[in-house]
């Protein structure tokens, strides 16, 4: 049985492209995608990105991350380049979905960036500015 209902992220597909459609981006340019893939074990996310690749997804190098709590998990992206159809995008989701199950790791959707009139060019985004890290010493 699947830890995720893809129902839930249909609808979340649904409702992120309509977002992204209302706002302005274009819809007839191709957007990267980039699916979070997230697990404790680095062996099976390790194992997870192997599958993604093959699925014909762009993997990043795993990253290690402090959780709140004080857990260590690791994840990936699984990136693609697509245009905003939420019927390609629910197939990208029951793929990365049954890898995730299969390797018992954790799905946690995906995000792009607005593609449009006015949008920001990717030279042009700062990450560290107006960011308050909690980790900053000062």
């Amino acid at each position: 049985m699947s830890q995720h209902d893809a129902n839930e992220w249909y609808e979340f597909n649904k409702e992120t492209i309509e977002a992204l459609i209302d706002d302005g981006s274009d819809m007839d340019l191709p957007h990267t995608i980039e699916h979070h893939l997230a697990c404790s074990d680095f062996d099976a996310l390790e194992k997870a990105a192997v599958d993604a690749f093959k699925a014909g997804f762009e993997v990043t190098d795993a990253e290690e991350l402090i959780l709140d709590d004080g857990e260590i998990v690791f994840c990936f992206d699984a990136i693609v380049e697509k245009k905003l159809d939420v019927n390609i995008f629910n197939v990208d989701s029951d793929k990365l979905i049954a890898i995730a199950d299969k390797h018992n790791v954790y799905y946690d959707g995906w995000g792009t960036y607005f593609i449009g009139e006015g949008a920001l060019e990717r030279d042009e985004i700062e990450d560290d500015i107006n960011y308050d890290y909690d980790d900053d010493e000062d």
